[in-house]
């Protein structure tokens, strides 16, 4: 039965060997099944009529029926264009054709009556239908249903398939399923949700009779793309756990225990304690550790990492923190020296920018052992870069990072490191099961104690003399400034502040000798950077004008306002990301959103959520809804999924089922050894084999 569905496109009625290289190319469709799974994105009900009347107030394909009562052909260079007035009892609106014109005007007559189908658009001061469908409405068969909408191309369509070319071979093909389509989900599952079969989810995606079959087919289809894609990461965790033997760490060690007992610089929350502990638990399996950290800005991450890489030197292994930036990496470098100056623990930092005879230096110390922690940036899945014996390696930003990347951390050592990634950039629940599905995941969810939450206030560009007022009196008070904008140079293109403008008007509003301004950015010599930085670190100037570089990896306790100018550039994870390197200190501390004050719906959503809540993963949520799932984890991770016609900012409650259905599953039945799980193993098997298995090292 299924080689029926494997059978190569070129064969279906209609298609053919040169129309099946084209919708290999454009859409990847090669065989019957991947057209069956090129689904329509919306249907128009055809059996409804509009008015001429209701079309400017429309914003949607119509159908309309009247009479033609004039054609003119009017040349438009070597090609003619045909215009024809057409009239309803409401009404006239004019039909265009600016292509194919000698084809279509041969079919039209004056005074015929016609069904038109089409979206009306508005030329000059008056509206237009351009290139409608038409049909003598004599000859129209009476349409019960719902006419499925598919993306096209221009390419596409020069080869017959618009969206009504790739329904009519569609059609071709549902008329041959009968009972070709094997049901690949159990009874008991279809029954406790009262979902339909395969075989008539496939009909009614692309055939539906009525708009409520048509939402259960999506229901369907969308349950049976997720429960699979759950079920995958969980199997892939289970082989990794049955498989993957791990470095056992069985003491808590000298080291973990000097720090904890003389050198903790505050006192750790319960999340903190919690996320360790479940860390020592992982530690003490003998299976690899393969945990997902997530935190919000400044709840305490780095120190839980210094601890558990503690735990590692403790047992004589060495561990690594990589970082996806220079910037970031010198930061985590900074602050574990500083953390561990009075410990006898070597620190090395490894970055593109060290030198070649100092990078011998590091690799000797390295490979002999004597190094115990080594942070660096990507340079540290060089090849030249050998250890004694690597026991732990921390990810940080790992959404930064490819999988293949990660990988090469993986072989470092004969039994793979334990591997705990971290994120400052809360993934919504949703996201989390589906990326990261395969993983352990550990959560910090309160800040540390004397944080403060920060005021955010959203401003408009009137109200600059008003911020540049409140920048001098919290600088009157010893505090400094970040000043950040979203381009370097200005762009022709948009209207929006830039860096070099604005760092001429923050100079001339904060004059010498009273005020001392730094300006950092990403196309600045690695040195002029760190001079610059170092001089705000200092406390040398009080105002840091500067782009995202400094979105992650910038301390100073010190700053206790951030003003984020053409605020409606940013997402609002990366608005939240900025608004995170204030607060650090005890002092109280703002965000200032500035904005112009023309916004669309989704800016004027994101500065309110920005005011509203200082809370991350409710932001993320938000986030998840106005962005979507592939621009919040980047089109590298969101391509590893290919999602056909699930939407993770939409379908969060399928999830959740999906998964916990997946669970019981393999609770129930490990292997899929069990007669009626035969389908759903055969599925999985096929899933499984189109993928690399990077579930170890994610």
């Amino acid at each position: 039965m299924n080689d029926f569905l494997q059978t190569p496109i070129e064969y279906l009625k209609g298609v053919g060997p040169q129309r099946a290289e084209i919708l290999r190319k454009e859409l990847r469709i090669v065989t019957f099944e991947d057209l069956l799974f090129y689904f329509p994105f919306r249907y128009i009900n055809r059996s409804q009529y509009h008015t001429i009347a209701e079309l400017p107030y429309l914003d949607s394909y119509a159908q309309i029926k009247g009479r033609i009562i004039q054609i003119n052909d009017k040349p438009l260079g070597k090609q003619n264009r045909l215009n024809v007035k057409f009239q309803d009892h409401t009404g006239i609106i004019e039909l265009v054709w600016f292509q194919g014109a000698k084809w279509i005007r041969p079919l039209l007559k004056v005074g015929t009556e016609y069904q038109i189908f089409g979206k009306a658009k508005i030329f000059g001061t008056s509206w237009n239908i351009p290139h409608p469908e038409i049909i003598e409405l004599e000859k129209v068969k009476n349409e019960t249903g719902l006419q499925p909408i598919y993306s096209s191309s221009e390419k596409l369509g020069m080869k017959g398939f618009t969206s009504k070319g790739i329904e009519k071979i569609t059609k071709v093909l549902i008329e041959q399923l009968k009972n070709r389509i094997p049901e690949i989900i159990p009874d008991s599952i279809l029954n406790q949700f009262r979902i339909i079969s395969r075989e008539e989810a496939f009909i009614q995606i692309h055939c539906p009779n009525n708009e409520d079959n048509a939402n259960a087919a999506r229901l369907r289809l969308k349950f049976e793309e997720l429960f699979f894609l759950q079920l995958e990461m969980l199997m892939r965790k289970q082989i990794t756990m049955s498989k993957s033997k791990g470095h056992k760490f069985m003491e808590v060690g000298n080291y973990f225990t000097e720090f904890y007992a003389n050198y903790l610089p505050f006192e750790l929350t319960s999340a903190q304690k919690r996320v360790l502990k479940e860390i020592r638990k992982d530690f003490l399996t003998g299976h690899h550790m393969n945990r997902l950290l997530q935190g919000d800005v400044g709840s305490g991450k780095t120190l839980v990492a210094l601890l558990t890489m503690l735990f590692g030197i403790g047992n004589n292994f060495q561990a690594a923190l990589m970082a996806p930036t220079e910037i970031l990496a010198k930061q985590h470098y900074i602050t574990i020296k500083d953390f561990l100056k009075e410990m006898d623990i070597d620190v090395q930092l490894l970055t593109g920018s060290i030198k070649k005879k100092d990078r011998k230096i590091i690799f000797d110390k390295l490979e002999s052992g004597k190094t115990n922690i080594l942070i660096g940036t990507h340079a540290l899945l060089e090849d030249t870069v050998q250890f004694k014996n690597l026991g732990i390696v921390i990810i940080d930003e790992q959404h930064r990072f490819g999988v293949a990347q990660r990988a090469k951390m993986w072989k470092k050592n004969t039994i793979p490191p334990h591997v705990l990634v971290m994120t400052a950039t809360p993934i919504p629940r949703t996201l989390a099961m589906t990326f990261y599905g395969d993983l352990d995941v550990s959560i910090i969810d309160e800040l540390p104690p004397g944080r403060k939450p920060i005021s955010t206030l959203h401003k408009f560009e009137a109200s600059r003399l008003e911020v540049f007022g409140f920048i001098k009196r919290e600088i009157a008070l010893g505090r400094q400034i970040y000043i950040v904008y979203p381009l370097i140079q200005e762009s022709e293109s948009m209207d929006y502040n830039n860096l070099m403008d604005g760092y001429e008007a923050i100079t001339r509003a904060f004059p010498l000798p009273n005020y001392h301004v730094s300006i950092v950015h990403g196309k600045m010599k690695a040195e002029d950077k760190e001079f610059e930085m170092q001089r705000f670190i200092k406390g040398e100037t009080q105002i840091m004008v500067a782009t995202t570089v400094i979105e992650v990896g910038v301390n100073v306790p010190n700053a206790s306002v951030m003003i984020i100018e053409s605020a409606e550039r940013f997402g609002l994870s990366q608005l939240h990301q900025l608004r995170g390197r204030v607060g650090r200190g005890a002092e109280k501390s703002y965000c200032v959103l500035m904005t112009g004050i023309k916004l669309s719906k989704e800016s004027k959503k994101r500065m309110a959520t920005m005011v509203r809540t200082n809370d991350g993963f409710e932001i993320a949520e938000v986030d998840l809804e106005l962005r979507g799932p592939g621009d919040l984890m980047g089109t590298q991770q969101s391509g590893e999924l290919d999602l056909k016609i699930a939407d993770l900012s939409k379908d969060g409650q399928l999830v959740s089922q999906a998964r916990e259905i997946a669970r019981q599953l393999l609770t129930e039945d490990p292997l899929l050894e069990l007669p009626q799980n035969h389908f759903i193993r055969e599925q999985l098997r096929k899933i499984m084999r189109a993928k690399p298995n990077w579930s170890q090292i994610s």
